[in-house]
């Protein structure tokens, strides 16, 4: 018999088991406050949905690369991790943005939407990760 802390393990290494487990959590968490006002919109539940399977497939990407880097402990893997962190946080932003729960939050001094800011900052921290020679 398994332990849980191997059952858990054997979840997290297998990779399908880990995105279905991902979905139905990100679906339960943010079905009723997000999903459901907007259901009989058309127009907006597909936009919505559309944002909902990016946050989905963010929270993912997060997680295997969080296990990478749990097993390797390097920079490379370290600032690929943190881009992904970083667009689970865009996705959350635009889906807020697409249902109007939220505004769109401008940067005043740049005049600049702060989606985009961290946007550029994930793809800065994406090309260092990739660029970074390991010695």
């Amino acid at each position: 018999m398994q332990t849980a802390r191997a059952q858990v393990w054997h979840i997290i290494d297998n990779k399908p088991k880990l995105f279905v487990i991902i979905s139905i959590a990100v679906i339960a968490i943010l079905a009723l406050p997000v999903i459901l006002p907007h259901i009989t919109h058309p127009s907006m539940i597909y936009h919505i949905l559309l944002h909902m399977i990016s946050l989905i497939v963010a929270v993912f990407l997060s997680s295997v690369s969080i296990l990478a880097y749990s097993r390797n402990r390097n920079t490379r893997m370290l600032l690929m991790t943190v881009g992904f962190v970083l667009l689970i946080v865009i996705e959350i932003l635009y889906l807020f943005h697409a249902t109007a729960n939220l505004e769109e939050l401008i940067v005043p001094i740049v005049d600049v939407e702060l989606s985009h800011i961290i946007l550029l900052i994930m793809l800065t921290l994406f090309g260092i990760g990739v660029l970074k020679v390991n010695k």
